[in-house]
Formats: C-alpha cells, structure tokens, sequence
C-alpha cells in the first residue's frame, strides 16, 4: 500500500504584490542602486514569478518600503518636466506664423525652387520639399521626397498628414505654426 501523495499549494503573486515589487525596482533602478540590465532582468523574473518568495528574492537588496524617497523622486521628476514644458510651450507661442491657403485654393507647393507657392531660403530646405492639398474639408501636408524631412507637431511625415491651424509644421530647419487662413 502507497501512502497518499501530498500535495502543497503554492499561492501565486497578487497583481497588487507585483505592482509593489515593480514599483521597488522602479525606485531601485531610479536611484541608481540598479543599473538598466539589472532592472529589466529582475523585472523578468517579477513578471513571471510562481511565488512570494520569488518575488521577495528579487528586491532582497532594495529597501522596500521608502515612501518618502517617492514622494522626492516624483516631485523631482515632475518639477524636471515642469521646466521643459514650460520651455516647449514659450518656443511655441513665438514660432512665426504661416497662414493656411485660403480653401478655393487646392494646393500649395513649397521649396527652394523659384515658382514654389510658398519658397523657403534656406539651405536646409530641399527645391521640392512639401506639397499642401485640399482634401474634402481638411489640408493634408505630404513629404515630397526632401532630405532634411517635413515634420508636423515634432513627428517626420511619411505619407499625408492632416494639418490643422495651430501644429507646428517644420521644412527642414524653418519651423512654423499655423494660422487659419
């Protein structure tokens, strides 16, 4: 006669138990006491941890439980992007502004070459930059090629790309926020 098997259950980690430990590391790798490797090696193993007791091996070095190097670290944080924001938003409000066509017109060329609709002096600026077209109600900013790019609120354009007065439209180093027409 065998002796019945016994068999121990083991608890599986809480969402609420790996977000704490994620937010250890977090602090960890924040205050330099992880570096970038460490981080996203231990953060593999919270993610898939079978056990508490994997979870508690992975922040073993970490101090657990520092509300106020949080409550320091995401003020600091969120007075660093203050700044930036602040900067972003300023750069913004003295961009010159260049006014939308008027929409009976359905495009507007823009470049370096003589008979562009709109023609930039600017090295940067390729002779066939940028296309404006009237598209049903909305203008639609296309890339024609250029080499130093077109960009529209930061972003490269590839393809068309629904402008709308107040983006910021950028032909190679000439930046532009527009304007209704």
């Amino acid at each position: 006669m065998t002796s019945p098997e016994i068999r121990t259950s083991v608890v599986r980690p809480s969402e609420a138990e790996r977000d704490h430990a994620l937010g250890v590391l977090r602090e960890g790798a924040g205050s330099g006491r992880l570096s970038h490797d460490t981080f996203l090696g231990r953060m593999e193993l919270v993610l898939h941890a079978n056990s508490r007791a994997e979870l508690d091996r992975a922040m073993a070095d970490l101090p657990t439980g520092n509300p106020v190097g949080r409550f320091v670290l995401r003020t600091v944080g969120q007075l660093s992007s203050f700044g930036v924001r602040l900067r972003g938003a300023w750069r913004t409000e003295r961009l010159p502004g260049l006014s939308l066509p008027h929409p009976a017109a359905r495009q507007l060329t823009i470049g370096r070459i003589p008979g562009s609709g709109l023609r930039l002096h600017d090295a940067s600026v390729s002779r066939h930059h940028a296309e404006l077209r009237r598209e049903g109600d909305d203008w639609v900013l296309y890339d024609l090629g250029s080499t130093n790019g077109t960009h529209v609120n930061g972003l490269r354009v590839a393809g068309g790309v629904r402008v709308r007065p107040g983006d910021q439209v950028r032909f190679g180093n000439l930046e532009f926020r527009l304007a209704p027409g």
